[in-house]
């Protein structure tokens, strides 16, 4: 009975450290929370009893519906699992799943993220046929900012964060979603954006060289073209040395985690059993 006791106790003792905080998955355009149904089993599997959330709204045409909607339909459901774990939870966002889920670190002070995953998110813009192409076959990359860069085009999410170099002008006039969340353009919101981002315990951004969607690749670690279309690196970036969204306090704090993982393309991220076991479950908690 003694020996019965003493096992029942080391369960329970055990049990918790074996589980993680609960995980929210956001899926990227185009897809739906099918596609991460990989990630979930996986962490499951691997730590049993840990809740996952696969976020099953906006999937197919309707994930280009706008930016915004999507941060706060989205956002509404998280914040409402996140009250039923003061805990705090874990958030991985995939492609323009990513971007959705800063939006919502940035936008709702009562969703308490511990650690939020960008999963190869377009965190500083997008500006690549490839991943034009998934979306608006018949349209060019050098000629489309004159569709995104009006009212009409800020109605899809991808025009929300098309990040054309050579017309910045236009960029900061139309767009009405990736200036505002990367404090690029100053608002009512600008400040608690920031301050809400810096409640993180833990931020991760994960891409690779060999993702040929994100274009560039870097912007899934906030490095971005330059006019000359010449890659200017996360540290380089005023967002960064400006600390105008709290990157680099949580880089100096040790909040801040860059990954870079050659050999992957953009839809093996999310399906590849070693992207989870390797650079998403050991950031977890």
């Amino acid at each position: 009975m003694a020996l019965k006791i003493v096992f029942l106790g080391l369960v329970l003792f055990i049990t918790p450290i074996l589980c993680y905080k609960p995980v929210v998955l956001i899926h990227g355009v185009m897809t739906g929370s099918a596609s991460m149904e990989m990630i979930k089993f996986r962490i499951e599997e691997q730590h049993p009893g840990t809740i996952v959330y696969n976020v099953n709204r906006f999937e197919s045409w309707s994930s280009l519906e706008t930016m915004w909607h999507q941060v706060l339909e989205i956002g509404m459901d998280i914040a409402n699992i996140s009250a039923s774990h003061p805990e705090g939870i874990n958030l991985i966002g995939y492609s323009q799943g990513g971007l959705i889920a800063r939006g919502i670190v940035e936008t709702f002070p009562n969703v308490s993220v511990s650690t939020f995953i960008s999963l190869s998110s377009p965190q500083a813009g997008q500006y690549g046929a490839g991943f034009l192409h998934l979306v608006f076959p018949g349209l060019v990359k050098d000629t489309v900012y004159e569709l995104f860069y009006s009212r009409v085009g800020q109605h899809t999410s991808v025009g929300n964060y098309w990040n054309d170099p050579y017309h910045q002008s236009l960029y900061e006039t139309y767009s009405v979603y990736l200036p505002y969340i990367n404090n690029h353009i100053k608002s009512a919101k600008s400040e608690d954006f920031k301050k809400n981002l810096l409640r993180l315990k833990r931020l991760v951004l994960i891409g690779g060289p060999d993702d040929n969607v994100i274009t560039p690749w870097q912007s899934s670690q906030f490095g971005y073209y330059d006019a000359n279309e010449t890659i200017i690196e996360m540290k380089s970036q005023d967002i960064y040395m400006e600390d105008k969204i709290g990157l680099r306090t949580l880089d100096e704090s040790g909040r801040l985690h860059v990954v870079t993982v050659p050999g992957v393309n953009h839809f093996s991220w999310h399906m590849n059993i070693s992207i989870v076991d390797d650079y998403l479950l050991p950031y977890l908690d």
